[in-house]
């Protein structure tokens, strides 16, 4: 039999028939308006919204823009400009300083304080200025020429010269060394320090704890006792290995051209040196200087310096995880800070809130440390444009790291030594003495002590009594017996002590 044309739809009959011009949505009324209240709300909003803490899109210029200022000068769009001035008016001044480019003199005072305020006082003002220019040229190194040139209107001196800003530079040449000083400074006056503050503190707590004895865990498990301090001690040394490698990495620049050959400066003033010229002038922005180039400078030392803080970084989020792990075996209290919330609904809950905040920034850092350093060496041919805009980001890495720091170092200053968790959890393990007894059964001939400790404590809880049994039954000498006899799980910690009191020496 055939099925009518006529079907029912949420309790309507609907007649097979040509589709109305318009159908209402069958989104119910009240939900349409809140969507449209919703959208011209956001709208009047979206239009209000000036750049701050509140409305910035990222963390790093948000919620957490007061902890990063000290960044602010170095990694923003500012600190580039700022830089790649710097490179422009002193690579004029080396021009000016080559006898055989004859047409450039050395500057008089007027000039050179002109060049001085340039280099050392650049505003934000000056930047913009910068930025107008970049409106018109769609080009942010041309722009910083013609921003020069505009400058330089104002002294003759600079004026009759102005053609020889960015001569025969390719923009990769003010670029690479505008981010090569970017980085140099970022890393000397805000990450090593900060690195050392951490290390520091931890090496500082490693001490005080060093007599600490504690209950070491691997694979979470109860194993042979250490000492809170070794085990803090153990961090330390490994941040401070991978610190050093952050500091030693050699920041390099390159001042070759278009493709890395000087071929423009050579058709200029063929009588130059110019490889020699350009090593002494990207020396003498304090950079070590890299030969072998094409128009960029391959960034393999970014790389090497964004490995090294992300082995930095990884070492810290390791120790977080031990810290908050300790701070839950109830080893460590943390100190209260008055006004201090731990919970909206739990009064009493103090958490771990500064090393978490530290875990999950150095996720983030390294995972933009980690781009930055698997991206910037590839380059197609003699350059493509892929490193501009991530380079960008070197910042976003750096502040993500610090963050991270900063909140390390604020977690370790309010920690408080709880010795009487560590003793009560060493009170109840006295089976992992198993390990000093059988190997002084194994001296002294005792047949399968291994096997013999196994089947005594494996899986099982030992009491001092049961220990104290065990030991005596053993055909030990003496001497030895009554050295087993004196010891707990408190004192057998090896040389944990002198290997965390004797940390820097």
């Amino acid at each position: 039999m055939a099925l009518p044309t006529a079907f029912f739809i949420n309790h309507r009959v609907c007649i097979d028939a040509p589709k109305p011009a318009f159908t209402r949505s069958r989104v119910p009324r009240r939900e349409r308006v809140v969507r449209r209240l919703h959208k011209v709300a956001a709208s009047k909003t979206q239009d209000a919204l000036d750049l701050s803490e509140l409305t910035a899109v990222g963390p790093l210029d948000g919620r957490y823009g007061s902890k990063l200022t000290g960044l602010r000068g170095m990694f923003s769009e500012y600190g580039l400009i700022r830089f790649r001035i710097l490179v422009e008016c002193r690579w004029l001044r080396h021009l000016s300083s080559m006898s055989e480019v004859s047409e450039v003199k050395e500057f008089g005072d007027e000039a050179q304080t002109i060049l001085d305020r340039l280099e050392g006082q650049f505003t934000v003002e000056d930047a913009m200025k910068v930025k107008d220019f970049e409106r018109t040229t769609n080009h942010d190194v041309k722009a910083v020429e013609y921003a020069l040139k505009e400058e330089f209107k104002q002294n003759p001196e600079l004026d009759s010269v102005s053609e020889f800003t960015h001569f025969a530079c390719t923009s990769e040449d003010i670029n690479n060394l505008a981010y090569a000083l970017m980085i140099n400074e970022g890393v000397q006056n805000e990450v090593l320090p900060a690195m050392d503050q951490v290390i520091d503190a931890i090496s500082a707590k490693a001490r005080d704890c060093a007599d600490a004895p504690m209950l070491s865990r691997t694979h979470g498990q109860p194993a042979s006792p250490t000492t809170m301090g070794k085990e803090l001690a153990n961090f330390a040394y490994h941040l401070k290995l991978q610190r050093d490698q952050v500091a030693n990495v050699k920041i390099l620049g390159k001042m070759a051209g278009a493709v890395g050959n000087y071929n423009a400066h050579m058709v200029a003033y063929p009588e130059i040196d110019w490889m020699n010229s350009c090593a002494d002038f990207v020396r003498s922005l304090g950079l070590d200087w890299n030969p072998f180039v094409t128009q960029i400078e391959p960034h393999h030392y970014l790389a090497e310096l964004f490995h090294a803080m992300s082995r930095f970084n990884t070492t810290l989020l390791d120790f977080d995880r031990d810290v908050w792990g300790y701070i839950s075996l109830d080893y460590f209290k943390q100190k209260t800070v008055a006004g201090e919330v731990g919970s909206s609904t739990m009064p009493h809950k103090v958490n771990p809130i500064d090393f978490e905040n530290s875990e999950g920034n150095l996720g983030m850092a390294n995972a933009v440390l980690g781009h930055l350093a698997a991206k910037l060496p590839i380059s197609r041919y003699q350059r493509d444009l892929t490193d501009s805009t991530v380079l960008r980001n070197m910042g976003v890495g750096v502040g993500h790291s610090m963050l991270a720091y900063n909140s390390t170092l604020r977690g370790v200053k309010k920690l408080v030594l709880n010795q009487a968790a560590l003793d009560s959890d060493l009170n109840e393990k006295w089976e992992v003495l198993a390990e000093p007894v059988q190997m002084v059964m194994r001296r002294y001939g005792i047949p399968e002590p291994y096997e013999k400790l196994k089947e005594f404590s494996r899986g099982k809880a030992v009491t001092q009594e049961g220990m104290i049994e065990f030991v005596q039954g053993l055909e030990l000498p003496q001497e030895a017996k009554e050295s087993l006899l004196s010891l707990t799980p408190r004192t057998y910690v090896g040389n944990a002590e002198a290997q965390a009191k004797n940390l820097n020496a």
